[in-house]
């Protein structure tokens, strides 16, 4: 949203030095085989249509220059994790737009409830305060499907299935039913399973359209991937995925109960390296995670710290520095970082000089 993400043939035809230096540029970063160029919010799309407008003009269409570079530029680039976090991210920054409106909308409805800030509203208009809340939590409502969806779409299956398998085990009929002397229980695992089931869908489905002969494909290929992985994922991945949410939701409980200012001091310092670096997206399961499991988020505030930090190194940096390209950018930045969007006022204000980076850290404790 922030970002403008490229993938190119060469990339010795590139001038690295210029692109940083072009107006409205705030930062570059080079994550696997992507050049990402931070413009901020709302700008990124408006870029991303001009280039495709300079492609289009010269006689390659957009979306065939990028199927052709994408395999060679795959080949070159092998990094495991770094694979595995753009799928996260793929999966889950469509549906960012959702998480935005669902949040204002929940912190509007708070607001309006407070009788000592607005009066007698919820008293006075309590189903508008009611259809607020169905607004405010469908996304909620239908999380698995949406990854389910999302995740298929990464993984190269059937969206349709990826939505099936997510729905399968946020049935609430599963409650009904009892394997190996337990009652089954809906969503359990929550976005974690649903990744891991949606995963071994697409590569079930994958072997299918290998194996069978295309006039049955159609018809086999859907019924068996169902089956075979419904019953994987019942049996196996479901629990392992409930096991790993609960691990996740108790460690992050037991780090803020426990560890205290230290565990704060970690956190919140080294949340915005990761975002600079892109691997803040392995995070967002986590995240998910534990509002599924808790109904709230207490990791997010301490890492949302940092946003608080940066902007006082920046505001700081804007006092001192003399360097007028970085003092615009500062300003442009400061409005949407008081917002919570780090990138632009981070790249602005950390790597100049280390000791910004240090105080920064810092402040965020």
């Amino acid at each position: 949203m922030t970002r403008v993400r490229v993938e190119v043939q060469d990339d010795s035809q590139l001038d690295i030095p210029r692109l940083k230096a072009l107006p409205g540029v705030s930062g570059y970063v080079k994550q696997g085989e992507q050049h990402q160029l931070i413009v901020g919010p709302g700008k990124a799309a408006q870029v991303v249509d001009a280039m495709r407008v300079q492609i289009a003009a010269g006689g390659v269409k957009p979306d065939d220059a990028m199927a052709r570079t994408k395999s060679e530029v795959k080949a070159k680039y092998k990094a495991p994790m770094s694979d595995a976090l753009r799928k996260l991210a793929n999966v889950f920054i469509p549906l960012i737009p959702a998480f935005i409106a669902s949040g204002l909308i929940t912190g509007i409805i708070n607001i309006l409830k407070r009788p000592d800030i607005v009066g007698d509203v919820a008293v006075h208009y309590p189903n508008l305060l009611g259809l607020m809340g169905i607004f405010g939590s469908a996304v909620f409502a239908i999380m698995n499907i949406l990854v389910g969806v999302n995740t298929a779409k990464v993984f190269g299956g059937s969206q349709a299935l990826g939505g099936v398998m997510a729905g399968i085990l946020s049935s609430p009929q599963l409650a009904q039913i009892t394997l190996f002397g337990e009652a089954l229980q809906p969503g359990r695992g929550g976005v974690i399973a649903v990744l891991l089931v949606v995963a071994l869908m697409c590569w079930i489905e994958r072997q299918f359209r290998k194996l069978l002969p295309g006039s049955l494909e159609l018809i086999l290929n859907p019924l068996l991937t169902t089956v075979i992985t419904g019953a994987v994922a019942i049996v196996a991945l479901q629990p392992l995925g409930g096991w790993i949410s609960d691990a996740i939701a108790h460690g992050a409980s037991w780090a803020i109960d426990r560890g205290g200012f230290l565990v704060g001091a970690v956190l919140a310092g080294t949340f915005l390296p990761l975002v600079l670096t892109g691997l803040h997206q392995g995070l967002v399961p986590i995240h998910v995670e534990l509002v599924q499991a808790h109904g709230y988020n207490a990791l997010f505030p301490i890492l949302a710290m940092a946003g608080v930090g940066q902007i006082g190194a920046a505001i700081a940096v804007l006092m001192k520095t003399r360097n007028a390209r970085l003092k615009k950018v500062i300003k442009g930045a400061l409005p949407v970082g008081l917002l919570g969007i780090a990138s632009r006022l981070f790249l602005a204000s950390r790597c100049h000089w280390v000791s910004h980076l240090l105080a920064l850290a810092l402040a965020a404790r």
